[in-house]
């Protein structure tokens, strides 16, 4: 397939144009960073189990004047004494979470499970932009070979017109032939100059998906290897694999552990706090006096009424976990209709390839018989430029029809949930998401990313 629509020798292949896609784009690099602080997530909700230490210290001036006064009926006397202290304390406080209704639990449940489902979008994410890299790859060659039809055009063109003067000047044609052929080849360098820019702006989105110019691109062929041979078999893959679809489910558990959460609100909440207190001066007027406090506390709180804000809560997560549920049957749905839909317009570009080359070969014929007959007087001239025109649609036609069905293949396979760079044997070094999640899931200081930042 896609003769004609290579663009040098030394050729670009479709699968080294998507291996630079999936090195280069931003859209995917910034969804592997939404990835990874999903994952921080996770260690932020296991903090719920361990204890939160805190250091306090203070520190001033007290000035303390002691006036003491005695009178009698005949004297007064009167004594007054000047203390300046300095008092100072510095303390640990160590607080420690027993029970709050499962609440740790859940959390770390609910943050594992959003994880998961970044990581889902992250899948859905590559195979977008694989497939939108494909389609580039494949609209710079069907828009190069659309070009260079156009300019071949003009040239047949151009040659018709210099002989339909020829023949005008002796007589063998009218004025009515000549501008006739004039038209023609007006309107193929007005079509010239619409697919020039239809190549321009082909190769625009090309760099930007891809990262660089198209220099030289090869033929590329459909995905027929990794298509099964049924529909059912393809949609059966796609409701156990499609990442919108695993996505969904994982927020359907974050739902579920949500309202769980929600619920834990209503339990009591154990804690015991520790501690350690050093005073200095404290006592005031009195200069160098120390104090060495230790205590530890436990604590439990019983919510009995807060207004109606935790029910309110609760039934909120119910509804929102109703609504998860639904968007991952809508999710399921939609995935179903997408492979169903891709598989109809895979294969029947089969067919109308087929079709086309077939008429390409007949206009072909077509088109010498009449220009024959055109040369002893049988055909006009306008009959000679409509089957000019006829031949050239249907190249057109065909080379349109050969890029979707290379297209079609990256488009089933998307809606499959399979289009990755592992798939495809891209060659690359694959993203993956569970190094950054195992580097920070047990990480309980330092501010440093595992990238150094």
């Amino acid at each position: 397939a896609f003769a004609g629509l290579s663009c040098g020798a030394r050729a670009e292949t479709i699968s080294g144009a998507l291996a630079k896609a999936y090195g280069f784009s931003p859209d995917l690099g910034q969804q592997r960073a939404a990835t990874r602080a999903a994952d921080e997530g996770v260690p932020k909700a296991t903090a719920g189990f361990r204890p939160t230490v805190t250091a306090t210290g203070t520190s001033g001036k007290t000035d303390t004047i002691n006036d003491n006064n005695s009178f009698n009926s005949t004297a007064s006397k009167q004594a007054h004494s000047f203390v300046r202290t300095f008092p100072r304390t510095a303390g640990v406080t160590v607080t420690q979470t027993l029970y709050n209704g499962n609440r740790n639990v859940n959390s770390v449940r609910q943050a594992e499970s959003q994880m998961f489902g970044s990581r889902e979008t992250l899948r859905q994410s590559e195979q977008t932009v694989l497939n939108a890299a494909a389609t580039a790859y494949m609209n710079v060659l069907r828009d190069t070979a659309l070009l260079r039809l156009q300019e071949n055009n003009i040239d047949v063109l151009t040659q018709q017109l210099k002989q339909t003067r020829d023949r005008f000047q002796v007589g063998e044609v009218t004025r009515t032939d000549v501008a006739q052929s004039e038209a023609a080849l007006a309107l193929g360098n007005a079509n010239s100059f619409s697919a020039r820019s239809t190549l321009q702006n082909s190769l625009a989105v090309y760099r930007q998906l891809i990262g660089e110019q198209p220099k030289s691109l090869s033929p590329a062929k459909p995905l027929d290897s990794l298509i099964p041979k049924v529909l059912n078999e393809a949609i059966d893959r796609a409701q156990a694999e499609h990442p919108q679809i695993q996505a969904a489910l994982h927020a359907v558990d974050a739902a579920v552990l949500a309202v769980k959460l929600a619920e834990g609100a209503l339990y009591p909440t154990v804690s015991v706090q520790g501690t350690l207190q050093n005073s200095w001066d404290v006592a005031s007027g009195t200069p160098h006096a120390k104090t060495l406090t230790a205590s530890a506390i436990g604590t439990l709180s019983v919510p009995l009424y807060d207004g109606g804000a935790n029910y309110a809560t609760i039934r909120q997560s119910k509804e929102q976990l109703a609504q998860a549920r639904l968007q991952a049957d809508l999710q399921r749905e939609t995935v179903r209709s997408a492979v169903v839909s891709a598989w109809g317009a895979y294969q029947n570009t089969k067919a109308v390839i087929a079709s086309f080359q077939a008429q390409v070969r007949a206009n072909e014929i077509a088109l010498a018989g009449i220009r024959e007959e055109a040369r002893v007087g049988q055909r006009t001239t306008l009959d000679v430029l409509n089957a000019q025109q006829t031949l050239l649609n249907s190249r057109v036609s065909l080379v349109t029809s050969q890029r979707d069905q290379v297209v079609n293949s990256y488009a089933l396979l998307l809606a499959m949930g399979k289009l990755s760079a592992s798939t495809l044997g891209l060659g690359v070094q694959t993203y993956d998401p569970s190094i950054h999640y195992d580097q920070v899931k047990g990480k309980v200081w330092g501010l440093r990313t595992p990238d150094g930042r």
